[in-house]
C-alpha cells in the first residue's frame, strides 16, 4: 500500500535528517531559496524531514490510522492510487502555498513536516464519514465532523497568537484542501457528504 509506502520512506529521511543538517537545510521548505533560487523540489521534500521522533511519529501515526482507510475507500470508488498519492502531495503543496507568499522575501524562515499532507487525508476521511469517531486529545471519542470544525477553529486561533513553532496555516490549508479533494474528483460525493445530516 502506498501508505505504508510514504510512511517508510519519510522515516528513513527524517531519520537521516536528524544527524545531517546539510540534508535538512538542503529539503526543507524555504520560499525565499523556493522563489529567488527556483527550487521547486521543496514543496514536496520538506514533507519527508520532521523536527524529532516525537514529530515524526504524531505526523506519522495520525497518517498512517487514516491513509489506509482512503487508500481502499478510493479504491473502492475506482479513483485508484493516482488520486491518492495526489491527495498526499497535493495537500503538502496547498499548505505551503501561504508560507510561499507570506516568507518569500524572508531568508531565515524555515518550514518542516508533512502536517498539511495529513491534515488533507484526515479532512477527506472526515468528509467521506463526517460522524465516524476521532479521538479528541487522543481519548475522547467526538463526530469526525465536530472533530474538524474545533481542528479548523484551533489552527486558525494558534496561528494569530504564534510563537510555537507549529505551522497551524499548513494544518489549516492542508485540511481544508482534504475537505474539497472529494468534490474536485467526483462532484456527486458532495450529495452523499449532505445526505449524512
Amino acid at each position: 500500500m502506498i501508505t505504508y509506502l510514504i510512511i517508510g520512506l519519510t522515516v528513513v529521511v527524517s531519520f537521516l535528517c536528524f544527524s545531517n543538517s546539510l540534508w535538512f537545510d538542503k529539503l526543507s521548505l524555504k520560499p525565499f531559496r523556493i522563489i529567488h533560487a527556483q527550487e521547486w523540489y521543496r514543496l514536496i521534500t520538506h514533507g519527508f524531514v520532521h523536527a524529532d521522533w516525537l514529530h515524526l511519529f504524531v505526523n506519522m501515526f495520525t497518517f498512517w490510522s487514516f491513509g489506509t482507510y482512503i487508500e481502499s475507500v478510493f479504491t473502492h470508488l475506482g479513483f485508484g492510487q493516482g488520486a491518492f498519492l495526489l491527495l498526499y502531495f497535493g495537500g503538502m503543496i496547498v499548505a505551503s502555498l501561504s508560507d510561499l507568499i507570506r516568507y518569500r522575501n524572508a531568508a531565515w524562515y524555515t518550514s518542516i513536516g508533512a502536517s498539511g499532507a495529513v491534515s488533507a487525508v484526515l479532512f477527506t476521511a472526515i468528509f467521506l464519514n463526517p460522524w465516524d469517531k476521532i479521538l479528541l486529545f487522543a481519548v475522547l471519542p467526538i463526530p469526525g465532523i465536530l472533530f474538524g470544525v474545533l481542528y479548523l477553529a484551533y489552527c486558525q486561533y494558534m496561528a494569530k497568537q504564534g510563537g510555537d513553532n507549529i505551522n497551524h496555516y499548513a494544518h489549516f490549508y492542508g485540511a481544508i484542501f482534504g475537505f474539497i479533494f472529494p468534490i474536485l474528483l467526483d462532484p456527486r460525493l458532495f450529495e452523499i457528504f449532505l445526505s449524512h445530516f
